[in-house]
């Protein structure tokens, strides 16, 4: 019929977060994709979050949605610490993370250490919203390859460690050791502040126990935070650790004060209220973390999280 609209195919992706729950997003349009040499990375544009990058079918980061991530990763642990001056990120080839440490104060350098290269060119090409062009500040010195040759060296020491990985299966299970982060506490100067993430209270119970137990072992000071994050599609925790660096010391007032004192602004969620929201526990959390749980050794594996690769593919039905 003459002047009818014609129906526009809309591509669905979505992610399975175990055999029985998940989530969707429409790929409004692919902008790029990539098999590098280790996965598989694209960016779509999606109504909602903007500026999506997936690797291995696994919602990674957003351009509307990254602050409720990269803020709680960075800053939590970053204001309790007299004066960061030098820090690393594992992974973080998005550039989120590097971005908010160089926000704070006196950072001289940021070490990123990234295995990929190909999610840093991506990240640069497309996410710049993300990045804010971090990856050209000459404080930012970014390292490819494995991270643990770098911390086995032992030669270097950071204020900051922010582990910004993918999640624990395949090769990166053994940067969820307890032989892992004994490395990174070595690398930490005193009072020095690692923050990662444990997987989700929701639907990754034994993973969340056993990463908690993993760094349990090798830190004195562990404090586990919640954090709701609209691209993973539920509640997410992370933690911080020190051998003597407690954010839970602060109070709210305090840490405003810090945050002016500091001079560190643009930020959209991280404040005093918000901090201690983070790291407050509901009963069933608290319940887990209480769970006897094995740490994690190398060579081990955690049955709950999977390469995405080796589960049947997940229709998405309209109709």
């Amino acid at each position: 019929m003459a002047g009818a609209r014609t129906a526009q195919a809309t591509r669905f992706v979505a992610e399975r977060l175990n055999a029985d729950f998940g989530f969707y997003l429409s790929d409004q349009r692919t902008l790029a994709q990539r098999q590098s040499p280790w996965q598989h990375i694209e960016v779509f544009e999606n109504p909602q979050f903007g500026r999506v990058m997936r690797i291995d079918g696994c919602f990674m980061t957003s351009e509307r949605d990254e602050f409720f991530y990269h803020e709680p990763m960075v800053h939590l642990p970053a204001i309790a610490h007299a004066g960061v001056r030098r820090a690393l990120v594992v992974g973080g080839g998005d550039g989120g993370a590097a971005e908010e440490l160089l926000k704070l104060p006196g950072i001289e350098q940021v070490v990123l250490a990234e295995l990929d290269g190909e999610v840093i060119a991506m990240a640069r090409e497309w996410l710049g919203a993300i990045h804010r062009g971090a990856f050209d500040d000459p404080r930012l010195q970014v390292r490819l390859g494995d991270a643990r040759a770098l911390l086995a060296e032992g030669r270097e020491r950071f204020d900051q460690i922010v582990l910004d990985l993918t999640d624990p299966f395949g090769p990166a299970v053994e940067l969820y050791t307890v032989e892992f982060y004994a490395a990174c506490r070595r690398a930490l100067n005193p009072g020095g502040v690692l923050s990662l993430h444990l997987g989700s209270p929701i639907h990754l119970h034994e993973t969340l126990t056993r990463i908690a137990a993993s760094v349990r072992a090798v830190f004195p000071v562990f404090r586990p935070y919640l954090q709701y994050v609209p691209l993973y599609g539920t509640l997410w925790c992370m933690a911080m650790a020190s051998d003597s660096t407690d954010p839970a010391r602060l109070t709210a007032a305090e840490v405003d004060a810090h945050l002016a004192v500091r001079g560190i602004g643009d930020l959209q969620l991280y404040n005093g209220a918000v901090h201690h929201a983070l790291l407050a526990q509901p009963n069933f959390v608290r319940a887990l973390l209480a769970r006897p749980a094995e740490p994690l050794r190398s060579g081990d594996t955690l049955a709950e999280v999977r390469d995405p690769a080796e589960l049947p593919p997940v229709t998405v039905s309209t109709g």
